[in-house]
């Protein structure tokens, strides 16, 4: 973990310097400021340490000033003799706020609330990047069989697909229907199922293909699409809330 620590008090640098070496050997101070100017100087000619340690009365002015023109996400632990300034630290969005003298356990809680803060970070983006892996496994573009031809067909460009259990038919959003020689069974397991939804034994739809709701009479919902299609798109009763929560996830 590298570490600034922006202080200009010698004495307490070197203090806040040897109980961080001391807790853990993965922390690296790679650097000390002592203003303002100098923070913001290092700060862009450096690359951006993954904690800093900063004290709030420097020679030039108050360190909460940095933040006004150097734009950063880097964790701040406040060290200070002084309370009065904790409102504006929670406005930097700080881990913690340590009163001088500072002890051992108190930057030790300050770590594991950074720890906390990052194994966190670490998870969301775990699930953000698990979240574009399976996003990435569905294709952009369908292939339709056309004579002796392949037809792209952009999926975005799709509005449901219907079969009549003799054929099956895509219909674009554009107004046009292409015959497929697939089941909605084999089609459904290649789409994303945050765009289309089976909405019965006849109709795949797309969630943008959707215009309105209508609460039918024996509480089955009336789809009415984009685009005309040969029959009315129903959602049976048992359906109704497993719709409602994909059509309001998007």
């Amino acid at each position: 973990m590298n570490v600034l620590i922006i202080e200009n008090d010698t004495l307490s640098f070197e203090s806040l310097k040897h109980i961080l070496l001391n807790i853990t050997t993965d922390i690296h101070i790679v650097g000390n400021t002592t203003s303002v100017v100098q923070t913001i100087d290092w700060l862009g000619a450096n690359p951006p340490p993954d904690l800093i340690f900063m004290d709030i009365l420097l020679p030039d002015g108050l360190s909460f000033n940095i933040f006004h023109y150097i734009e950063t996400e880097i964790p701040v632990v406040i060290t200070t003799a002084h309370e009065k300034y904790a409102l504006k630290a929670f406005r930097l969005n700080s881990i913690d706020y340590l009163l001088k003298p500072i002890g051992k356990e108190d930057v030790k809680r300050a770590l594991a609330k950074f720890n906390k803060q990052m194994n966190w970070q670490k998870l969301l983006s775990h699930f953000s990047r698990l979240e574009d892996s399976i996003l990435s496994r569905y294709a952009d573009i369908l292939l339709v069989p056309l004579n002796d031809k392949l037809i792209p067909i952009r999926i975005l460009d799709i509005a449901c697909f219907y079969t009549n259990n003799e054929k099956t038919q895509i219909y674009l959003r554009d107004g046009q229907n292409i015959l497929f020689n697939k089941s909605l069974d084999m089609i459904s397991q290649n789409l994303n199922p945050q765009m289309f939804f089976r909405a019965n034994k006849q109709f795949v739809i797309a969630r943008n293909a959707v215009t309105h709701i209508t609460i039918w009479f024996d509480s089955r919902l009336l789809l009415t699409l984009s685009v005309e299609t040969p029959e009315r798109v129903y959602v049976s009763k048992n359906r109704a809330a497993e719709f409602k929560k994909w059509i309001t996830a998007g």
